[in-house]
């Protein structure tokens, strides 16, 4: 679309700024709660609100607290919440057999939720680096992720993740074949309103640090993800990862990080039209929460822009720990 412009002066781009009337009459982008879905990082314990260093404001919270903090989000218009566990180092093992286990936290967390907030949406993640000894999202076999093995085990975690009562099942885990095995796994066993917001683009990125010492895989890590998860350098294939997801089966498309790609958003949301998401990544809440921290930057207006960008690029929602922080400015 050719955009038609007069000459100056009967054109003055700057009429369409001259007051906050007009500029709300002529917003492009307009930033709402109902954008947002909360990541909370849930742990053992009762009344447990644990600090986490590399991310300025974010706690670990215990079943308990995570109940209240899905009634604050739901307070505030917060669509969805998703959970990420941070697992006992005794229960993780080569097996992985506590991302399926019935009573694992997320699977608690999910429950309790849906009890005390049952109109909120509940997000869980679909990957075994939280309760793997080696710190991956895959089975290793001689130093090499294992695809279907691992598939397998996804669907099972998923699996019990739906039995919980979640909502919407996120498969981060970057496998292939694996939003197939899980749809059909949903459909066959009774589930076929659980949704699949899929982590479809998955970038190898050196965003994350900070949200795998939320959850504690940081120092069981052996080696990195390039295997599985993406080329910083690459878009076509994230096109045709994010086709595949929607051919399988998925819902909802994901990518991660966010803000350094933006443009793989906007390619996304104008090639295919499903509902599109970003996350806001750890290492993108820690860099700007550190400057907001310092004086470096205005936090509420930083906050902002940084999340509008994501609507502005194409994305129907985003996934961001600003969450309750940007809802509560924009109620005012």
């Amino acid at each position: 679309m050719k955009p038609v412009i007069a000459a100056f002066p009967a054109t003055r781009l700057r009429r369409l700024r001259t007051s906050p009337a007009i500029r709300a009459l002529t917003r492009q982008t307009l930033l709402t709660p109902g954008d947002f879905i909360w990541p909370v990082f849930v742990r053992d314990g009762e009344g447990v609100v644990e600090p986490i260093a590399s991310m300025p404001g974010v706690n670990r919270l215990s079943v308990d607290k995570v109940v209240e903090a899905a009634r604050e989000a739901h307070a505030l218009g917060i669509p969805a919440i998703c959970l990420f566990p941070y697992t006992d180092p005794a229960k993780k093992t080569e097996d992985c057999a506590e991302a399926w286990n019935p009573e694992n936290l997320s699977n608690r967390a999910t429950r309790a939720i849906k009890d005390a907030v049952p109109d909120i949406a509940v997000m869980t993640d679909v990957a075994l680096d939280p309760y793997n000894i080696t710190g991956h999202d895959g089975f290793t076999e001689d130093g090499v992720i294992v695809n279907d093995r691992t598939v397998e085990a996804l669907v099972k975690q998923a699996l019990s993740q739906a039995r919980a009562g979640a909502d919407i099942i996120g498969p981060s885990d970057m496998m292939d074949g694996r939003i197939g095995a899980i749809r059909a796994a949903l459909e066959a066993e009774g589930f076929p309103n659980v949704l699949l917001l899929s982590y479809a683009a998955k970038y190898a990125s050196g965003f994350y640090g900070p949200f795998r010492d939320a959850v504690g895989a940081s120092g069981a890590l052996k080696g990195d993800k390039q295997t599985y998860q993406m080329q910083p350098g690459n878009s076509d294939e994230a096109m045709r990862l994010i086709e595949r997801d929607l051919l399988e089966g998925a819902d909802m498309i994901m990518v991660k990080p966010g803000m350094p790609y933006l443009d793989i958003c906007q390619r996304a949301k104008e090639m295919f039209g499903a509902p599109t998401f970003a996350y806001q990544v750890s290492g993108e809440y820690a860099m700007l929460a550190g400057a907001f921290d310092n004086g470096w930057l205005d936090r509420d207006k930083v906050m902002m822009e940084s999340l509008t960008a994501f609507k502005r690029a194409g994305c129907d929602g985003v996934l961001t720990y600003f969450a309750p922080a940007a809802a509560r400015l924009l109620n005012g």
